[in-house]
């Protein structure tokens, strides 16, 4: 026996079917434009900066030492006993100032010799004129061979007395070396000798080093390919130097280039450059490690980004730029000098447009940007 089952089943069942059909697409639609905008990507917080065009100047950097601009040993260049120490280690003493006394006395005695024997040759020759005179007005009553010889005896005497002097310059000489004077100015070192003790002129040991530190000097080297454009930064003027702390962190003092040296060393494959500077305000001190900052070139013109806005891809350097709609679009750029927070670009940047700083590492081509603008301060470009 078999069962049918009723029309009006099936036409309840096709109405379900069409029903839940159009409320699905009701729903569904609903649902899927809620799912469509909740796939839509947020704005990516970044910050971005101006590409700019500046004129540059691109320094060759280094690193140096300071070292005194004159550095005498100041020793004794006559034997005796050290009576006197006038200068304190450390000080800052004059061209002339007093640094030792050695005793006088033995120096007065021979000056004063000196002068005596004078006195006594000029009183000599004084008398030997006045025969000279006398044999002179005798006429012919004198023979021809006594007054020659009263001749000879006044320049001899003449001569002694230019021998005299002679003898006082150097007894006057030898008194003034007891009296131990600062060659240069500069500032004194540790005392090698005490108050007491004899000194002679043969020993190497000194009293004191003097270092002139008004103006000082910097020697600092430079890679041996950087020669040309640092011959030509000397042949166009003045080449401007700065000196920083050994971290590059601290400026200390500016200079100017004084020389380059006549060769480059071979072994190391750099120049030795020596930098002088003012030092006015003693920053700098002898045997102070430094780092340098050599005005070699300045670029006209340059177009220049920040460091932070140069990332490096598989396919070499690029920048986000910002498009009009605030959207990252990548630039391939090809970049020069880098340092000192700045990089020069030679191509894919052009002034005025805007690059992202920060926040790079969420971003990507098309994505869409909530950009903050950074502060832009001009820096100098290092090279190496």
């Amino acid at each position: 026996m078999s069962y049918r089952v009723p029309r009006w089943i099936y036409v309840l069942l096709a109405a379900l079917v069409v029903g839940g059909g159009y409320w699905a697409w009701r729903g569904g639609g609903s649902h899927g434009q809620k799912a469509a905008k909740a796939t839509v990507e947020p704005a990516v917080p970044v910050t971005i900066a101006p590409v700019e065009k500046a004129d540059v100047p691109v320094y060759l950097s280094g690193l140096g030492t300071v070292q005194g601009f004159n550095t005498v040993v100041v020793r004794t260049r006559v034997d005796g006993q050290i009576d006197k120490i006038a200068f304190k280690e450390g000080q800052f003493v004059k061209e002339g100032d007093l640094l030792a006394q050695i005793d006088p006395r033995p120096f007065q005695a021979a000056l004063d010799q000196a002068v005596a024997k004078k006195s006594q040759d000029e009183a000599t020759l004084a008398n030997a004129k006045l025969d000279l005179q006398r044999s002179t007005k005798l006429g012919d009553f004198a023979t021809r061979q006594q007054v020659d010889t009263q001749t000879s005896t006044v320049r001899q005497l003449t001569a002694q007395i230019s021998a005299d002097e002679a003898a006082i310059a150097n007894a006057q000489t030898q008194l003034d070396y007891a009296s131990i004077r600062a060659p240069i100015a500069g500032v004194t070192g540790l005392r090698q000798v005490d108050q007491g003790n004899i000194v002679n002129a043969a020993t190497q040991t000194g009293i004191v080093t003097i270092v002139q530190i008004e103006p000082i000097a910097v020697i600092f080297t430079a890679p041996e390919h950087q020669v040309p454009n640092i011959a030509k930064a000397l042949a166009r003027g003045p080449v401007r130097v700065r000196a920083y702390t050994s971290d590059g962190k601290t400026l200390l003092s500016e200079g100017s280039l004084a020389l380059m040296n006549n060769q480059v060393d071979s072994t190391s494959g750099t120049i030795r450059l020596k930098a002088t500077f003012d030092n006015k305000d003693h920053v700098l001190w002898p045997g102070l490690s430094v780092a340098t900052r050599l005005l070699v070139n300045t670029v006209k013109d340059a177009t220049v980004v920040p460091d932070n806005a140069v990332q490096h891809g598989n396919d070499g350097l690029f920048v986000y730029a910002v498009t009009d709609g605030n959207k990252a679009q990548v630039r391939k750029i090809k970049a020069g000098y880098s340092g000192e927070g700045r990089t020069l670009i030679e191509e894919g940047l052009s002034p005025g447009d805007q690059v992202v700083v920060a926040g790079q590492y969420r971003v990507h081509e098309g994505s869409l940007l909530a950009t903050r603008t950074a502060n832009s301060n001009a820096s100098p470009v290092r090279v190496d």
